[in-house]
């Protein structure tokens, strides 16, 4: 029995150097910048925060598209994460419940909205009007930045988001290297990210 006690004690003293990096240590690297971090999270995250934007659009399609906006919003506003209100994934995981949700309401305005003037045949009242076109304009943003990228950055970002692959998927479908698609992606979201700064702007 001692010896076996001896034996569990000196498992417990090895380092346990090889643990993946956590949630939270990962969205901090992030926040200074690191893509090889991102990278990481994304595969860690992507497709959570996918399955969570199907369960509440219902619509495949707007749920790549919330899950798209929110990736990039990750990478755009890592430095706001605050580890003493939660972990990382609930970070990350409430800002898309908050995304789908606001594309539900949305859509939901919208369709009363088309509805009502049917029905009543008046005509839409104009701080309602904004919402709608301010809703739009966002989405119409990330599609134009999307259009900027390189046709190969195109292709992977598209692949990584609107078809919820993880890096290695999208390099087994393009027949690419895996440090090669993760190049893309890297550049395709930094290009990304500072295409939706430029529109931000130009609408302020």
């Amino acid at each position: 029995m001692s010896g076996e006690s001896e034996q569990a004690r000196r498992l417990r003293s090895v380092p346990q150097d090889t643990a993946s990096p956590t949630g939270d240590e990962l969205l901090s690297r992030v926040a200074r910048g690191d893509e090889a971090a991102f990278a990481k999270l994304y595969d860690t995250m992507a497709g959570r925060v996918l399955g969570l934007t199907r369960r509440v659009v219902r619509d495949a399609a707007q749920a790549e598209e919330v899950t798209q906006e929110v990736m990039v919003e990750v990478w755009r506003t890592a430095g706001r994460f605050d580890a003493a209100r939660g972990s990382a994934s609930a970070w990350i995981l409430t800002m898309a419940h908050r995304r789908a949700v606001d594309r539900v309401r949305s859509e939901q305005a919208r369709t009363n909205r088309v509805q009502q003037v049917a029905a009543t045949e008046t005509h839409v009242p104009y701080d309602e009007v904004v919402e709608d076109v301010t809703a739009r304009l966002e989405r119409e943003q990330v599609r134009r930045c999307l259009g900027r990228l390189t046709p190969v950055q195109r292709e992977a970002v598209t692949l990584a988001y609107y078809g919820g692959h993880t890096y290695r998927e999208v390099a087994e479908k393009l027949g690419t290297p895996l440090p090669t698609v993760k190049t893309r992606m890297r550049d395709g979201l930094i290009r990304m990210r500072d295409c939706l700064g430029i529109e931000m702007e130009g609408r302020a």
